[in-house]
């Protein structure tokens, strides 16, 4: 299963941590995501690499930005 790790921008408490890993998690082929408050780091793995755009628009629905994009 494929691991994939990008930041998110402007997580400030566990509730924030809770909205990414939700939003994140519903993905498909998403099995787990680990979110890091204090770097904001974020690790997703799943059956399939899932694409900047779906990981992005996720991320956004929860109301946060992401950067760090493995290719970037």
């Amino acid at each position: 299963m494929p691991t994939q790790t990008f930041t998110v921008n402007g997580m400030t408490c566990q509730h924030c941590v809770a909205s990414v890993t939700e939003e994140l998690g519903e993905i498909q082929g998403v099995s787990n995501v680990d979110v890091s408050l204090e770097t904001g780091g974020v690790t997703v793995t799943s059956e399939s690499e899932i694409s900047r755009e779906a990981a992005s628009a996720a991320v956004q629905e929860a109301g946060y930005t992401l950067t760090g994009w493995p290719d970037e």
